[in-house]
């Protein structure tokens, strides 16, 4: 009986996982990434930033209607706009952590879970700023993983240890399930945010490959990854507006 229960669980996990895949790289045809440093987009996901942190109670009234902060023009930082049918739908801002530049907001908020490690020489993509605009979702639930698409394409090129994802602790489920995401800390005042944040991390390595495999829309060519990630391009004023390549990425591997 239980190994019954557990056969159809499992059925119906791959069912969820193969509708996933199929809707998403359906959608991929319609999204671009945008490498943002400056001009109108910057304004706007600094907007979106805004909206979705005050109606979530992250952040209180901010006289210029726009959420940034001392993090956005680090030389280690990479601010990102997700378009789908052309119009913004969410951001995502990721910091690549080393020795050598040791700056984001996960290392002055958990140090004691980091710098020990950076010192050993490990590596770490941060992630923060997470923002969507659910009323322009091209799909119900499809946010999180259009946008956290990004993580997977920065593991492929940086090749980090692992990627750190500061979430409420009634989000982590989600990141456990999709990502197998371990709590690190608890949860604590995060810079620039009212609610309390946890450190959950992301194990690279076997795990990312699994994920890949289990999710292809996260797969991406050489060419995507050096575009989004090569040069983080901090003084550029015209964004740059990189297409999704999960359907290519095995004839050009």
């Amino acid at each position: 009986m239980e190994a019954a229960a557990k056969g159809a669980s499992a059925g119906a996990s791959s069912k969820a996982d193969s509708l996933l895949n199929r809707t998403m790289m359906q959608l991929l045809e319609h999204v671009e990434y945008r490498l943002i440093t400056g001009g109108e987009d910057l304004e706007a996901i600094y907007r979106l930033r805004y909206q979705s942190y005050l109606k979530s109670g992250m952040c209180g009234p901010i006289a210029s209607g726009m959420f940034e902060d001392r993090w956005d023009n680090l030389p280690n930082s990479y601010r990102f706009g997700v378009y789908c049918y052309g119009e913004l739908v969410s951001t995502l801002r990721f910091h690549y952590i080393s020795a050598a530049q040791p700056y984001s907001p996960s290392i002055d908020a958990y140090p004691e879970v980091l710098l020990e490690r950076l010192a050993r020489g490990e590596t770490f993509i941060d992630g923060t700023r997470f923002a969507t605009d659910p009323d322009a979702a091209p799909a119900p639930g499809v946010l999180p993983f259009l946008t956290l698409r990004i993580a997977m394409v920065a593991s492929n090129y940086f090749g980090q240890d692992s990627v750190l994802t500061p979430v409420k602790v009634e989000h982590s489920h989600f990141y456990a399930r999709f990502f197998n995401a371990v709590q690190k800390s608890e949860a604590k005042q995060f810079p620039g945010v009212l609610a309390p944040i946890a450190l959950f991390e992301i194990p690279a390595g076997e795990n990312m490959r699994r994920t890949l495999e289990r999710f292809p829309f996260y797969q991406s060519t050489p060419t995507e990854q050096r575009l989004m990630f090569g040069n983080p391009a901090i003084n550029r004023l015209t964004p740059l507006s990189i297409v999704p390549t999960a359907k290519y990425y095995r004839a050009a591997a």
